[in-house]
C-alpha cells in the first residue's frame, strides 16, 4: 500500500464527510446512543462543516489517500480552548490540538494512521507549536494505545458533549 498524505482540498468535502460518518462512531463508547452520535455527525462532520473547516486559517485538514480513495483524515486546530480543564492539562504554549484522527476500519492496524500522525505532528512543528494535545474518550482503549505509541501522555481530563450526553475524555499531550 502506497499511502499519500496531503492537505485536503475543497473538492473532497463530501468524501471527508463520508469517512467521518463511517469512523466517528468507532471512537464512541458502546453506551453512546445512536441518536447522539447521529446528531454530532450531522452538526460537526457534514460536507458543509468540512468546507468551513478548510477555509478556517486556524485549522488544517490532512487526508491519507491511496488510488484516489480517502482512507482517513486528521484535523489540527491552533491553540487551546477556554475550557479550564484543558487549560490546566496543556501547560505548553503555543499548542496545537489534534482534533480529529480517524481511519477507515478496513485499514486499521496498518500504516495509514501512523503516516497521518507523522504528517500532522510535522505540520504542528512547522506552525511553531511546543506541544500537540488531544481529547480521547476514557473508554477508547485502542485509540489510547495508538496515541501512547506516538508519544502522547495523559495530562488531565475534560468532558465532551455528545448530543444529550456528557462523555469523559482524557487530555493527552505530546511535546514537540
Amino acid at each position: 500500500m502506497t499511502v499519500q498524505v496531503r492537505q485536503a482540498v475543497a473538492a473532497e468535502v463530501a468524501d471527508l464527510a463520508d469517512v467521518a460518518a463511517a469512523t466517528f462512531p468507532l471512537a464512541c463508547p458502546p453506551s453512546a446512543a445512536a441518536e447522539n452520535i447521529a446528531e454530532f455527525i450531522a452538526h460537526n462532520l457534514s460536507a458543509d462543516r468540512f468546507a468551513e473547516y478548510l477555509h478556517d486559517p486556524e485549522r488544517a485538514v490532512f487526508v491519507a489517500q491511496e488510488d484516489g480513495r480517502i482512507l482517513g483524515y486528521t484535523m489540527l486546530i491552533r491553540g487551546v480552548p477556554d475550557d479550564p480543564d484543558v487549560q490546566r492539562a496543556v501547560p505548553e504554549r503555543p499548542a496545537v490540538e489534534l482534533s480529529k484522527c480517524y481511519v477507515l476500519p478496513d485499514v486499521h492496524g496498518g500504516q495509514v494512521a501512523a503516516t497521518l500522525m507523522t504528517a500532522s505532528l510535522d505540520h504542528a512543528g512547522e506552525l511553531g507549536a511546543r506541544c500537540v494535545w488531544l481529547g480521547v474518550n476514557q473508554e477508547n482503549q485502542r485509540a489510547q494505545r495508538f496515541y501512547r505509541k506516538h508519544g502522547f501522555e495523559v495530562s488531565g481530563t475534560k468532558t465532551f458533549q455528545l448530543g444529550a450526553r456528557t462523555e469523559s475524555d482524557y487530555v493527552l499531550v505530546r511535546p514537540l
